[in-house]
């Protein structure tokens, strides 16, 4: 394929695993680093770091997304929403014993626990040289023709479809597996979970308390809070609190942004929201509105995971003063999609 772009954003990683990558820092996910994992498997124990897939509740978080909606498939008839507890001497034939039931599902992928893939933020950069900036994703991928949308059939098969990233979907995240060494930072227990951002000098302050150690290749895990207070608000959130409770990353944060690029991290996870805070930059003139979103998505090919459930599993790791452990998180393996729910696995 013909190189899509002259030059890259400055610091980004485009390129460095191929012109045609869509993984970005996932390819550091390499056999070594799946063994790291392993060998901090000590304990056999495995913590579910999934909410359920209908919180937060409502749609007070982001209006653009909803809880799931379930329903009856059709039945043999092809009658919509019918085929639920379906009797089939009564409904197929006198003979059979069995009673049926089939479901399907109309979910917003980025309700819940979710990747955020690298196809979910691009920005207006001048990848051609020409001095003009046009809109791009990460490596280069172009707005209409590898990410397709929204127009009738995008995908192009018939589906309905009206949506379809052709390259940076999250499938590419599925087949590889996503498995490794996660490491768990515990801003909760040093912080509170009061709504404050977090600067590079405390999260390091943070980590030489607990004598946490992150390494290239590592899964970073962030425990805020927030998915805690999350459940406690029982599907109904203060729709005020959600968007004030526990603390994120400060993104404004210079030495926080280049520590992220240098670290060599294969992911960023928090159960927060957004991992950083929405729309509280103090960045002046052109500018994005989630500086972390934009290095990590857009630069560094860093997927981000939000709305975790880390409660449990903080706690096992500060009971036993540890910080690492085998992580298993792939997505959907959905084509196309901008993001992904997932039901993400440590096992300690």
């Amino acid at each position: 394929m013909t190189k899509r772009w002259k030059q890259r954003p400055p610091g980004s990683t485009w390129g460095d695993w191929g012109d045609d990558d869509e993984l970005g820092r996932i390819n550091l996910l390499t056999p070594e680093k799946v063994l790291q994992g392993v060998r901090e498997v000590e304990h056999g124990i495995a913590f579910s770091l999934s909410l359920p897939l209908d919180y937060p509740g409502g749609s007070a978080m982001n209006q653009r997304r909803y809880p799931p909606i379930l329903r009856p498939t059709e039945d043999l008839q092809h009658k919509q929403d019918v085929f639920y507890n379906v009797v089939a001497s009564e409904q197929i034939s006198p003979d059979l014993i069995d009673v049926w039931s089939d479901d399907v599902v109309t979910l917003w992928l980025q309700y819940s626990t979710q990747w955020d893939s690298l196809a979910h933020q691009g920005a207006e950069f001048d990848a051609d040289g020409d001095g003009v900036a046009e809109p791009v994703y990460y490596n280069g991928y172009r707005p209409g023709t590898d990410l397709v949308g929204p127009e009738e059939d995008a995908k192009g098969d018939g589906s309905g479809s009206k949506a379809f990233a052709r390259r940076l979907g999250l499938e590419h995240m599925a087949e590889h597996g996503v498995q490794g060494r996660g490491v768990l930072i515990d801003i909760a227990h040093h912080l509170g979970t009061g709504y404050q951002p977090v600067s590079f000098r405390q999260l390091q302050e943070i980590m030489a308390a607990d004598n946490v150690v992150v390494e290239p290749g590592d899964m970073l895990l962030l425990h805020t809070g927030f998915a805690t207070q999350i459940l406690a608000w029982g599907k109904n959130p203060d729709p005020v609190a959600i968007h004030q409770t526990a603390p994120y990353l400060d993104a404004d944060d210079p030495e926080l942004l280049r520590w992220i690029a240098d670290s060599q991290i294969s992911a960023l996870i928090a159960d927060n929201y957004a991992v950083e805070g929405v729309g509280v930059t103090q960045a002046q003139g052109p500018h994005t509105l989630l500086p972390i979103h934009h290095l990590c998505l857009f630069k560094l090919g860093v997927p981000l995971g939000e709305l975790w459930y880390l409660k449990e599993l903080a706690a096992w790791l500060r009971e036993h003063h540890r910080s690492r452990f085998l992580l298993t998180a792939p997505p959907l393996n959905l084509p196309g999609t901008q993001g992904s729910p997932l039901t993400p696995v440590a096992t300690v």
